[in-house]
């Protein structure tokens, strides 16, 4: 099990602070922080969880530092099938299917997909996308790749996305892996277009997607903090027109 001051250490240079701007943020002397992070000081709880919040560490590793002074954690993990996990799922059911007929995810912070909508499902299922997959996995698929005309122009988004939610979780594994295997297939990045779209190869037609993230705030459990809702737009004429017929034809099966 790591120190408190080796994980206030990590933290600290992750976030690019100095001792000193960390004792200005925290509102304490910088000697403070010199003997927390040599263990020649013990933290409060408080103090713990100010510091914690000053260098933004996700909730989880929060109760890690709390752990490693010898106090209980505060922030929950819940299930995500759990029942007070109830008005969350019904967050993200009531925005995805208000989002169709254009297609949205939600995703975990390995990116498992824990709820998809129907034009979603009907778009991204033929390439293994399915709720509990995980969509590192599947965009890292040589045929699915080969579906995306503009992969180079994705990948290396895709690298710098993963790149930073690692870095902003302290490092995670998976991602770091991904970041690698995408960076691999990265090309120049697209010049003039306000958002680089995805463009999927649907048989004989062009779907061109542009996507937006969201996320609760203000929440107490790390399940729900690192929870995203990925909605995906059109980003032509096209596009439109493509999503328009689809959700069409998903009435109709009705």
């Amino acid at each position: 099990m790591e120190s408190f001051s080796d994980l206030l250490r990590h933290w600290r240079s992750l976030r690019r602070l100095s001792q000193l701007d960390l004792a200005l943020e925290a509102g304490v002397s910088a000697r403070h922080i010199s003997f927390l992070e040599t263990g020649r000081a013990r933290p409060s709880r408080d103090m713990v969880l100010h510091l914690g919040a000053i260098l933004r560490v996700p909730l989880d590793r929060r109760n890690q530092m709390l752990g490693a002074v010898g106090f209980a954690p505060k922030f929950s993990a819940r299930a995500w099938d759990d029942a007070e996990m109830a008005p969350i799922r019904r967050a993200v059911d009531w925005t995805l299917e208000r989002h169709a007929p254009y297609p949205g995810i939600a995703i975990d912070k390995l990116w498992t997909i824990r709820r998809m909508n129907a034009p979603a499902r009907a778009i991204f299922g033929a390439m293994g996308a399915v709720e509990g997959a995980s969509m590192i996995d599947i965009v890292q698929r040589r045929e699915v790749q080969s579906a995306i005309e503009n992969w180079p122009e994705v990948a290396r988004h895709l690298a710098l996305r993963l790149r930073a939610e690692s870095a902003a979780q302290g490092g995670i594994p998976k991602l770091d892996d991904a970041e690698r295997h995408l960076s691999g297939a990265a090309g120049p990045s697209g010049e003039g277009a306000p958002a680089v779209p995805t463009i999927f190869k649907l048989g004989g037609e062009r779907l061109a997607l542009v996507g937006t993230i969201a996320q609760f705030s203000s929440t107490g459990d790390s399940v729900v903090e690192e929870l995203k809702i990925e909605l995906f737009f059109p980003s032509d004429n096209e596009a439109e027109r493509i999503l328009r017929d689809l959700g069409g034809a998903a009435t109709d099966q009705r």
